[in-house]
């Protein structure tokens, strides 16, 4: 009888304490309801299509403010918020005439591609996505909402969480990879990050996930092409990463380029009302891509009222760019193509986020001076940028262990990215300031200090090509083009090889060679950088070499004759630093690949969550085989699989065991296995747990990734890991779109990387 009298005032107080919590809860969001109706009643029609109006600041420099296009239309009410504009004074001057030269003084969001940290710049999004560690992740994206809100900005148009399987799009270097699960992991950590548990901090800002949606499958790899897929593709591999931004809770939306269903995206009713609102319960607002509403009359769908009025009743609530909310609406309502109940939510949608930013309550709480001098490009944050880079980089061939190297000897860094500091932080690094990145050879003189003598020779230009390097070297991220001949590049090279003990390559595409508009129909090394390479082989000298890139490349010939070579993307502003800690074994690498690396391009699209076809291929690797589904010029496997990666370390599997062999639809089932690091170094190792659906009611992938864990083993370490499955985890979109479990047989897989063969067999029972 005490238990029961103990337990029930806990029990009372537990419930009052929620319930509290919930009127808390409930009393915020009626006092935003009403505060936002009493100001949407005082808005004149003119007033509410301008928050619906995000153009681009047209850079207004500090003292111009007042006198700018931009400017005057903030004045009048025209402009709900402003994007490409950086300083926290340049931003006070401009939010100062929302707030004090209009008439119902609302505040401006101001937005910026904070998509990789802001000053302190971490890896691409597609090299922290290797990194398989979602603490680090999130963390990123804490550092880069406060430095950015340091410095004035409240809104980043991140996370890109689309998935790609095709590396001729140069986006992939924005996004996570090529799994649904993995990025839907990435696309929480990332938006928790930004946003935090209360927006209204101001060292945290809004998130934005984007494309939606599909803008990761173009046909061609062509940027802004056409989509085109069947609905249950859609809802089993693409759509999962846009949901688990929503169940994140992430702020806003934004629309994407391409066609669904023949539709463009930015007027498709389905995807931003009946998926978005309906089906996933979003309640943020949507915004355009840049001038989307106005490409729509290319896509031959309308002229600009017309699409205009399709984007907002398709769901569409900020214009970004081509003004046609603006300029249109009105005659649009007038005619009753639109009607004032949209436009009222659209309108609504947006004012509730600047309320939750905590603007109308302090519209200069993101323009503290003092704040932009002392929380951006810390030296902590730097520091943490530092060890993040290590962790995204790959080690995909190591013959002979020849990493890593002695801080001893003689050491040649040669090749085009060198010296390149300009391109360490790759693209959609807008915010950073590049001269103060590490390039690789100076990171390399850091960190062996006088220990080694380091030679330099460029070696090659980027692409034999100049006008192909201008169009990979955009935005300020110069080569610094050699004028000299090729054979004299590579005769200085051969020079300082011959005088070293061993060579290390900086190699692959520059910063611009991949992103936004950066499609590529070869996925080879340029030309010129590959002589450069077979003629440092040439000297019998060991060769190392550090790939650049923002995607998967084609390295069958590099593979077959490099001794190493080691993954590097674009590392960000601490790159050479990190690259240098890898490379002399201060740090032990442990970057997985999240997208699959052909042998050759006509493989493309390549990826490991593939279908069996009726006939598949044996098991004899390699071999061709008549009327079996494979090339006759080529092997069917790809050069590196999904989630490959190499350590300086061994890691060794065994015991994998199943709680049991049968999981009723309410149980979990257990799994096991030990890993053991039997090699000679401390290192950190990703198991990763896949599963097959033998038997389904439609086809099934091969293997599904469904768990992972990184974990770090000292030498002679063993751990035993276990992963839990639940019918959750079994779940897909059958072809009616219902999300469901099948009773059956499958199997589980554990680890390394998406090729493992360890294996068991349970099977789901009612």
């Amino acid at each position: 009888m005490k238990i029961k009298y103990i337990l029930l005032p806990l029990i009372l107080f537990g419930v009052i304490s929620t319930y509290s919590q919930k009127s808390k809860a409930n009393k915020i969001i009626e006092t935003k309801d009403i505060f936002v109706t009493n100001l949407m009643a005082k808005m004149t029609l003119e007033e509410k299509l301008g928050q619906l109006n995000l153009p681009t600041s047209g850079d207004i420099t500090t003292g111009q403010a007042n006198s700018s296009n931009v400017a005057k239309n903030i004045e009048q009410g025209k402009v709900g918020g402003l994007f490409n504009i950086k300083s926290v004074q340049k931003i006070k001057e401009v939010q100062k005439i929302a707030v004090e030269k209009t008439r119902l003084k609302i505040p401006l969001l101001f937005g910026m591609d904070v998509i990789h940290g802001y000053e302190t710049t971490f890896p691409i999004p597609i090299a922290l996505s290797c990194t398989w560690d979602m603490n680090l992740i999130k963390r990123s994206a804490q550092i880069a909402a406060q430095e950015a809100s340091a410095d004035g900005i409240n809104w980043t148009f991140s996370p890109m969480v689309d998935i790609s399987r095709d590396p001729r799009w140069g986006r992939v270097s924005e996004g996570s990879g090529e799994d649904p699960y993995l990025g839907s992991q990435i696309a929480k950590a990332m938006v928790t990050g930004y946003q935090g548990d209360d927006l209204s901090k101001n060292s945290t800002i809004l998130s934005c996930v984007k494309h939606f949606a599909l803008y990761g499958a173009p046909e061609a790899g062509r940027e802004y092409n056409t989509v085109d897929m069947s609905r249950i593709r859609m809802y089993n591999d693409y759509f999962p990463p846009y949901k688990a931004a929503i169940d994140a809770g992430v702020g806003s939306v934004m629309a994407s380029f391409n066609e669904v269903d023949g539709i463009p995206a930015t007027a498709n009713k389905w995807l931003m009302t009946d998926v978005l609102r309906k089906q996933w319960g979003f309640k943020g607002f949507v915004v355009t891509d840049y001038t989307a509403i106005m490409e729509m009359e290319y896509h031959g769908i309308g002229n600009l009222q017309t699409v205009s009025a399709l984007a907002l009743n398709a769901g569409v609530e900020m214009d970004m760019v081509s003004e046609g909310f603006l300029n249109t609406i009105k005659k649009s309502l007038e005619e009753g193509k639109v009607t004032i109940d949209k436009i009222d939510n659209a309108v609504r949608l947006i004012l509730n986020a600047k309320y939750d930013l905590g603007l109308f309550q302090d519209p200069y709480k993101y323009c503290d001076s003092n704040r932009a001098k002392t929380e951006i490009f810390t030296n902590s944050n730097r520091s943490e940028a530092r060890k993040i880079a290590t962790e995204s980089l790959v080690l995909l061939k190591n013959q002979n262990q020849l990493l890593p190297l002695k801080k001893s000897g003689t050491i040649a860094v040669i090749g085009p990215l060198a010296d390149a500091k300009e391109n360490m932080a790759g693209t959609w690094s807008v915010a950073t300031k590049q001269e103060n990145s590490i390039s690789l050879i100076a990171g390399i003189k850091a960190v062996v200090g006088t220990s080694a003598n380091v030679l330099y020779a460029k070696g090659s230009n980027l692409d034999y090509d100049p006008i192909l390097e201008e169009k990979g070297t955009m935005f300020g991220k110069t080569l610094h083009r050699d004028k000299r001949t090729a054979a004299e590049l590579i005769a200085e090279a051969l020079k300082i090889a011959n005088q070293s003990d061993v060579i290390i390559t900086a190699l692959g595409e520059s910063a611009e060679f991949s992103g936004e508009c950066s499609s590529r129909t070869n996925l080879e090394i340029p030309q010129a950088q590959k002589d450069l390479l077979q003629e440092l082989l040439k000297t019998g000298k060991p060769v190392v070499l550090v790939l650049f890139n923002g995607r998967p490349l084609v390295l069958k010939q590099e593979n077959e004759t490099v001794p190493a070579i080691l993954e590097v993307w674009f590392a960000g502003s601490e790159a050479g630093f990190a690259i240098a800690d890898v490379l002399f074994g201060d740090e032990n690498p442990s970057g997985k690949l999240t997208t699959t690396f052909p042998r050759s391009l006509g493989q493309v699209p390549i990826y490991y969550a593939s279908k069996n076809t009726g006939r598949p291929l044996g098991n004899i690797e390699g071999k061709f085989e008549k009327f079996k589904s494979n090339y006759i010029d080529e092997r069917n496997e790809p050069l590196f699989p999904f989630g490959f990666g190499l350590s300086y370390t061994t890691f060794e599997y065994s015991n994998m065991k199943l709680s049991s062999s049968k999981m009723n639809t309410n149980d979990k089932l257990k799994v096991s296995v030990d890993v053991t690091n039997t090699g000679n170094y401390d290192g950190k190792e990703v198991v990763q747990l896949y599963i097959r659906d033998l038997v389904g009611t439609v086809t099934r992938p091969l293997k599904e990734l469904k768990g992972f864990q990184k974990i770090a083993l000292k030498k002679g370490e063993k751990q035993t890991v276990t992963f839990q499955i639940s019918q959750e985890d079994l779940k897909f979109y059958n072809s009616d779109l219902k999300f469901v479990a099948e009773t059956g047989e499958f199997e589980v897989f554990i680890g390394g990387n998406s090729d493992t063969q360890l294996k068991e067999k349970f099977e789901l029972v009612n």
